[in-house]
């Protein structure tokens, strides 16, 4: 562990919660891509599926489980509990011209074919 890291754990941290802060104090999430949200979920959930093969220390394992749970969380509030402030037809964003190629490439470039490398060096 070395500061640069810790720093830039605690900042994307502090960044996550003042975003959820943000929604839970406004009561509403205008102005938030719900599918960039998504796309954060999906990156957290492929990239720590290690958390269930390698253990490395309480510090690693906490910050991923915490970063699973902080971006369902956001996604949570954006579809259910404030689904009425989200707008999606502001979200213009096409998902599917970023998931289906990383997804192709996720085949080609890895260095075992097994699900979890695949799906670990497929994330987004």
């Amino acid at each position: 562990m070395n500061i640069f890291r810790l720093t830039g754990d605690l900042s994307h941290l502090a960044a996550i919660v003042i975003l959820l802060l943000k929604i839970w104090k406004t009561r509403s999430c205008a102005g938030i891509s719900g599918k960039s949200q998504l796309l954060f979920a999906l990156v957290f959930t492929t990239r720590y599926l290690d958390l269930f093969t390698s253990f490395i220390s309480l510090y690693n394992t906490s910050m991923k489980l915490i970063y699973i749970a902080c971006s369902y969380a956001t996604v949570y509030l954006i579809y259910m509990k404030f689904k009425a402030t989200y707008d999606g037809n502001h979200d213009t964003f096409r998902v599917e011209f970023l998931v289906v190629p990383v997804g192709g490439l996720s085949f080609l470039v890895n260095h075992d074919f097994s699900p979890l490398e695949v799906s670990l060096r497929g994330h987004v």
